[in-house]
Formats: structure tokens, C-alpha cells, sequence
């Protein structure tokens, strides 16, 4: 027997429903094969897309002819199974993932991490306005600019002091290094215990350090102690700019200009800091008293 009217119908909906989800997949297959940064084949693609998409909607178009041979029943349940074909096919395009390449995942996450380091740098800085460092910065500006001077900004990275008294030297045309100022220093100090002995102490007990202990130590002793070596080593005064007490000036037995270093107590988070210091740029600063 004939298959009844519906029947074929039926078969032609399910073929125009297979025929869709097969499109739908082939043109999607098609977009994840071409680099969104190949505009060549990008175009080529549009086109065989473009194409594809007219052939889908001439089927379509061929089907809904067949709906005037149908009964008004026959009809309902054939543009329900049609608009049911349209619903998975556009469920089936938006559940298709964006592939994101491997190089775009390391972009963003170095941009995040940028992102939230700028963030941190901006927090730190509001809070700096009115924190210890900004106020210690504020007080040594106004000490320096009543002498036409001004901070020059030395690294942070262990011998800042030293780096200080290289800097000051090169402004005098002196040729001394960081190693040999160092050197030198723990050198000056190993041969004149005696004079620097007595000035320190063990800072757990408070008692004085025995040679044997102060040897080991040189290197680690207090910053004036080994100021006060490289102003004999030096044969030049030494002198110590702070926030809220008078300047400490070493080696002032000697002649000439000193070298000027300022001392920061809250520069950084690591503790104290040496800074240089060169002539003040900006002569309009007004001085507070």
C-alpha cells in the first residue's frame, strides 16, 4: 500500500531536519578550521558559507510549498516539527565553544596580572599619602631644598649606603667602587678594633662583642661605624641628612666638601635607606620654616 500523505510529509521533514543539523555542523566545522587572522581565507569562507546557507533556505522554501498540499491539521504538525528542526539548530550554533589559542590565554592572563599589580600600586600609593613614607619624603624635601639640594634616588638592593658614597665621589671625579669601598671598609676596621670595639654590642645580651665575635661582624656592624671608617679611609667628612634630628657629621677632622647622604627610615619595607642627593632643579621652591 501507498503511504499516506502525512507519511511523506513526515519523511520529508525528517530529511529536511537531517539535511539542517548536517549543514549546521558543516559550517561550523568550516569556521573552527580557518585562523580568525588569515583575512584570505576568512573571505573564502563567508562565501562557501553564504553559499551553503542559500541552499538550506531554497530547501526550505521547497518545503513549505509542500504545505499547501496539506490539511489544516497536517499543517499544525508540520510547522511544529519545523520550528522544533530551528530550534536545536540554533541551540546546536550557540552551544559550539569559541576556541581561545593557547598564545590569546597567555595575553590575558599577563594583562590580568598587570591589571591587579597596577591596582596594588595605586592602593599603595593612597595609602603612602599619608603614611609614614610620604611624610618622612615631605620633611626631607623642605631640609634638602633650604640648601639647594635635593634626593637622588639609590637602588634598594643591600649597599645602598655604599652606592651613596660611589655616587657622591663620582660628583668630585673620584673613581671608587662599591667592592672596593666595601672591602677596604672591613679591612680599615679588622686593623683598628681597638677604635671601634668598645661602640658595639651584642643585641640580644647587650654585652660587649669579644674580637672574635667583632670580626665576624664588621661587615654587619652599624652603618655610622663603618662611615666613620670611610671618612678615615676617604681623609673627607661624611655627613648624615635625617628627618627629625640634626645632621651626624663623621671624619670632621679632615678637610674639604663633605659627602652628603640622607638616611630614610620608613623608604622601604625592609627597614632603613640610604639616598644621594645633587643640586636642586627646581629653584622656585619655596622653603618652610
Amino acid at each position: 500500500a501507498s503511504p499516506r500523505p502525512m507519511e511523506k510529509q513526515e519523511g520529508k521533514t525528517f530529511t529536511f531536519t537531517y539535511l539542517c543539523f548536517v549543514s549546521a555542523a558543516k559550517i561550523q566545522g568550516m569556521k573552527n578550521t580557518v585562523p580568525k587572522n588569515d583575512k584570505k581565507r576568512r573571505k573564502q569562507l563567508l562565501e562557501d558559507v553564504a553559499k551553503l546557507e542559500a541552499e538550506m533556505e531554497q530547501k526550505h522554501k521547497e518545503e513549505l510549498n509542500n504545505l499547501k498540499e496539506l490539511s489544516p491539521e497536517q499543517n499544525k504538525e508540520y510547522s511544529a516539527t519545523i520550528n522544533m528542526s530551528r530550534l536545536e539548530l540554533g541551540g546546536t550554533d550557540q552551544i559550539q565553544p569559541t576556541r581561545i589559542s593557547k598564545a590569546q590565554k597567555r595575553r590575558d592572563k599577563k594583562a590580568a596580572l598587570e591589571k591587579e599589580r597596577e591596582e596594588r600600586i595605586a592602593e599603595a600609593e593612597i595609602e603612602n599619602l599619608t603614611g609614614a613614607r610620604h611624610l618622612e619624603s615631605q620633611k626631607l624635601a623642605h631640609i634638602l631644598a633650604a640648601r639647594q639640594l635635593e634626593i637622588k634616588q639609590i637602588p634598594s638592593d643591600g649597599h645602598c649606603m655604599y652606592r651613596a658614597v660611589e655616587d657622591q665621589l663620582r660628583e668630585q671625579s673620584n673613581s671608587w667602587t662599591v667592592p672596593a669601598l666595601r672591602s677596604r671598609t672591613a679591612e680599615y676596621m679588622e686593623s683598628h678594633a681597638d677604635d671601634f670595639l668598645p661602640f658595639l654590642t651584642n643585641p640580644n645580651t647587650g654585652d660587649l662583642y669579644s674580637r672574635g665575635r667583632y670580626i665576624i661582624s664588621i661587615t654587619n656592624c652599624y652603618f655610622i661605624l663603618q662611615l666613620r671608617a670611610l671618612s678615615h679611609i676617604l681623609q673627607t667628612p661624611i655627613e648624615v641628612v635625617q628627618m627629625d634630628s640634626p645632621p651626624i657629621v663623621v671624619g670632621e677632622e679632615y678637610n674639604g666638601k663633605p659627602l652628603i647622604l640622607v638616611y630614610m627610615r620608613h623608604a622601604y619595607g625592609l627597614g632603613e635607606h640610604y639616598n644621594s642627593v645633587k643640586p636642586l632643579l627646581d629653584k622656585t621652591i619655596e622653603n618652610e620654616s
